[in-house]
């Protein structure tokens, strides 16, 4: 079962979320034609593909015609997501008033990006707020045809792989258990409603999970659910004229309140230097033009648009290797190596004065607020980055801190110096022991931690904190390992793709 979890992190973390979603959008379009003239779903085949046709083809035109309009690049994989989404969301028709509807509500889609957006974060997500407004001028239906019961097999698994890929399992089984539950209480007299609300897992894979319209931070992502899951399942009722209550209107609810308690706008960085750390890792430390909010080992998404994007896109996400402060730049660690994706090429190829753009900041990969508790943790690589963060701003607080640094080789222990002047005790495990390691560190020799070994090092492992933080591989070994010796908790942080 692990070899299973590691091969499917490996492919999941080696396509980026946008093309990940595209695919699986594209294999229900496919999946549901079949059904279609197997008979097995309302719709015909050309009702299908005029629409699909119709949202796609406006999406995509208009994104990239405002794009140019606004003078950025438009990302053109998400306009199609949100094209196929508008598909599923209301009423494949081959009335050309219907369709006029599935235009507008793409147009109103795209222009959301644009013009419902603070400084380059859009609000809403594009495909509810557009099918939102087509709904209530009349000009199209609700559908979330996707609910059809013979949909549901590869709707469920396509929001399980979505969920899964973002680590946002336990938002997913919130929303579905708050509409379920109350779906038994307003239908108490239909026994079978409450699977039609359950099987619209569509709903929550692949619209409420958008990151860039969540909150940062877990529980308020699980907050979120519960509200929009209590929107989502009440009878529908009018809220005002043509506006009635709908899973687009929660989402836009939801969207909203997200809005107010995340980072309210894209965020203009300007490099000021880089410079190599190790071999392949080298530090890229930008200047924000707006002050940032962010907590000691939080990540931020950048996206630099470049040609020839890989598989891996034009985005991507870093944890915060600076400690937060007023007014200092924030830097990121990257590891670079020999077939580098063209995201990280193309970040190499920075000059002094260039200007990226952080899309959003967020995480929970927090130490505790509590300062007497004692902590574990446990880097492979690259997976050091949100730690140098912590302790650069846990310096001085007397916190009982031990480091365990799993590296490939000696010479590559980035962020040495930040483990220096900290007050963590460090341990080390390469293949040979690194040249002039200070006196009050261990080296733990070459082979692979195990829980005897980890005993050894740290006794009293079950009464800290563990947090852990690399390759989903050795994320996965760690956490069984402080589990069977009973770590007080334990936190992890995929850095999956990478």
């Amino acid at each position: 079962m692990n070899g299973l979890k590691k091969k499917l992190d490996h492919l999941l973390g080696s396509v980026t979320m946008y093309k990940l979603v595209l695919v699986l959008l594209i294999v229900l379009t496919a999946y549901a034609l079949i059904l279609s003239i197997a008979g097995l779903v309302f719709y015909g085949p050309l009702e299908i593909l005029a629409t699909a046709a119709v949202a796609v083809g406006v999406s995509v035109l208009s994104s990239w015609i405002l794009g140019r309009l606004f003078r950025t690049r438009a990302h053109l994989e998400s306009a199609a997501i949100t094209g196929l989404l508008l598909l599923f969301v209301l009423i494949p028709s081959l009335d050309p008033v219907e369709l006029g509807g599935v235009a507008v509500a793409a147009l109103v889609a795209s222009a959301s990006k644009f013009l419902l957006a603070v400084r380059g974060r859009h609000i809403f997500n594009p495909a509810a707020i557009g099918a939102l407004v087509a709904i209530v001028l009349g000009l199209q239906f609700n559908g979330w045809w996707a609910s059809s019961v013979y949909l549901l097999p590869v709707v469920a698994l396509s929001a399980l792989v979505i969920l899964y890929r973002t680590r946002r399992l336990l938002m997913g089984l919130v929303f579905v258990a708050v509409v379920f539950a109350l779906s038994l209480v307003f239908h108490a007299n239909q026994p079978g409603y409450a699977f039609t609300a359950i099987a619209t897992v569509f709903f929550v894979g692949f619209m409420l999970s958008e990151p860039l319209t969540l909150p940062p931070r877990r529980w308020q992502q699980l907050v979120l659910a519960v509200i929009v899951g209590a929107l989502f399942a009440v009878p529908t009722f009018q809220i005002v004229g043509t506006l009635w209550s709908s899973p687009q209107f929660a989402l836009v609810v939801g969207n909203l309140l997200a809005f107010i308690v995340g980072q309210r706008r894209g965020l203009a960085l300007s490099l000021v230097a880089k410079r190599q750390l190790t071999p392949t890792t080298w530090e890229f430390a930008f200047q924000p033009k707006q002050p940032v909010r962010f907590h000691a080992g939080q990540y931020l998404e950048l996206a630099l648009p470049h040609a020839s994007a890989d598989l891996r896109g034009q985005r991507r996400v870093f944890s915060i290797s600076s400690a937060p402060a007023d007014d200092a730049p924030i830097t990121v660690g990257v590891k670079v190596s020999e077939r580098s994706s063209s995201f990280k090429t193309a970040m190499l190829a920075l000059e002094t004065g260039d200007t990226v753009r952080a899309t959003s900041v967020g995480g929970d990969f927090l130490l505790p607020s509590d300062a007497t508790m004692p902590v574990l943790l446990v880097a492979g690589g690259i997976g050091i980055t949100p730690f140098a963060s912590q302790l650069a701003h846990e310096t001085g607080r007397g916190r009982d801190t031990v480091v365990v640094y799993a590296v490939s080789a000696g010479e590559e222990l980035a962020y040495r110096p930040q483990l220096e002047a900290s007050d963590a005790r460090v341990i080390v495990i390469a293949p040979t022991a690194p040249a002039d390691l200070p006196a009050d560190w261990t080296y733990a020799g070459s082979d692979r931690l195990t829980a005897e070994s980890l005993a050894n090092l740290v006794p009293d492992v079950s009464t800290r904190h563990a947090f852990v933080s690399g390759p989903p591989a050795l994320v996965d070994d760690v956490r069984g390992i402080l589990r069977s010796l009973k770590a007080r908790r334990i936190s992890t942080d995929y850095f999956s793709g990478y």
